[in-house]
């Protein structure tokens, strides 16, 4: 049965140099399951994404992460892109936006890159993740179990490695996010 994601708000969040398929393949997998999406950057207007080391798109953010409260959504997707998790965990407002999403328990899921801002959030430590493999030792250190897989779910947190995972993980994403909400 194909799951839905009407009247959820799902939050994404990226900046410059995020991987362009790792935006725009979850998001079309969201958009065709329901959900409304807002895409959340650190400033206001456009940003570039990319296709590994070579600009491919502009996005424009819809509000930026300073601004969003994270009480109005149903789960957040945070693509990767080496430049993209690094300008978003040196970013104070987008780790606290992060921190505070996981504090109130809602679905997340960190493609690639990504799941370096959860090491700054403080939601990495004890979890099972992966990412790209560059990122194992930083995730190790953080208190956080990396295993190299195609996705991994750990009480509401999805993780992928890289843009072949992509399927995956958006059908574990829309999984997790249609669950929010539903009785244990």
């Amino acid at each position: 049965m194909p799951q839905t994601l009407e009247g959820k708000k799902i939050a994404i969040l990226a900046t410059d140099g995020v991987e362009r398929v790792e935006l725009e393949g979850p998001r079309d997998a969201l958009a065709d399951a329901g959900a409304d999406i807002e895409l959340l950057s650190l400033e206001d207007g456009d940003f570039r994404g990319f296709d590994h080391l070579d600009e491919s798109a502009t996005f424009t953010a819809q509000r930026r992460v300073a601004d969003a409260d994270p009480a109005d959504y149903d789960g957040l997707v945070i693509p990767g892109g080496v430049a993209n998790g690094d300008f978003l965990r040196a970013d104070e407002g987008a780790v606290r936006f992060v921190a505070a999403v996981a504090a109130q328990r809602t679905p997340i899921a960190a493609i690639c890159h990504a799941p370096w801002i959860l090491i700054d959030a403080g939601v990495a430590s004890g979890r099972k993740l992966t990412s790209w493999s560059s990122l194992q030792t930083d995730l190790q250190n953080a208190g956080a179990t990396w295993v190299d897989e195609e996705v991994v779910v750990d009480d509401g947190l999805v993780t992928s490695r890289k843009p072949d995972d992509i399927p995956a993980f958006s059908a574990r994403t829309i999984e997790q996010f249609a669950a929010r909400g539903e009785a244990s």
